[in-house]
C-alpha cells in the first residue's frame, strides 16, 4: 500500500497521514486532567455467613450488603466474598454460577471474587484446588489470616499481601 509517499501495510496507518508544514515536528501530548478520579465503589456481598464481608468494608471501604443483593442506592459493581474452607468456596461457586445464568438482579456486574482466609497458613491441597478451578474463571482477590482482625483490631494497615485488593477499591495504604 502507497499512501503520501509512506510505504507499509495498513496497520502501520492510523488516521490521515500528516504532511504539512510541522509534519514531523513531535506533538506535545495533550496534559491529563488535574480533577483526580474518584475510587470505584463497590458493593461486598457475603456467599455465606461469617465471610468477613463487615471487617473488609471497615478495612477498604465500600458498601456491606451482608448476604443480600445490592439495593438500588448501592454500589452496582460487585464483589463476592467467602472463606477458603470448603462449604465457602462451595457457596462462592454456587454465586458465581447465578451471575454465570444470568439470574443476577438486572444492572448487578460481578468484578472479582475476595477470598478470606479461614485460618492461618497454607490451604490443604483439595481447598487449593478448588480455589484454583475459581480463579480460573474470574479474577480472585486473597486476604490472609489478620491475628488483629479476629479480636476486632482493624486500626493496622491492610496486609501486605493485599495491595492489588487496595488499589482495586481505592483504599489508601500508609507506607511503613
Amino acid at each position: 500500500m502507497q499512501t503520501g509517499g509512506q510505504r507499509g501495510p495498513e496497520i502501520w496507518l492510523r488516521g490521515p497521514v500528516d504532511n504539512g508544514p510541522h509534519a514531523g515536528t513531535p506533538q506535545v501530548p495533550e496534559r491529563p486532567s488535574s480533577i483526580p478520579a474518584a475510587p470505584r465503589r463497590f458493593s461486598w456481598v457475603a456467599t455465606h455467613g461469617g465471610a468477613g464481608v463487615t471487617t473488609l468494608t471497615s478495612v477498604y471501604g465500600g458498601q456491606d450488603c451482608g448476604r443480600d443483593w445490592p439495593g438500588p442506592e448501592d454500589p452496582p459493581s460487585v464483589l463476592l466474598v467467602a472463606r477458603t474452607h470448603a462449604a465457602g468456596l462451595a457457596s462462592v461457586s454456587r454465586a458465581l454460577e447465578v451471575f454465570r445464568r444470568g439470574a443476577a438482579p438486572a444492572g448487578l456486574g460481578l468484578d472479582a471474587v475476595v477470598l478470606v482466609a479461614d485460618a492461618p497458613g497454607r490451604l490443604p491441597r483439595p481447598l487449593a484446588q478448588y480455589a484454583k478451578a475459581i480463579e480460573s474463571v474470574i479474577d480472585v482477590y486473597r486476604v490472609p489470616w489478620v491475628p488483629a482482625w479476629r479480636i476486632g483490631d482493624l486500626s493496622g494497615e491492610p496486609p501486605r499481601e493485599t495491595e492489588t485488593l487496595a488499589r482495586l477499591t481505592g483504599a489508601a495504604r500508609h507506607p511503613r
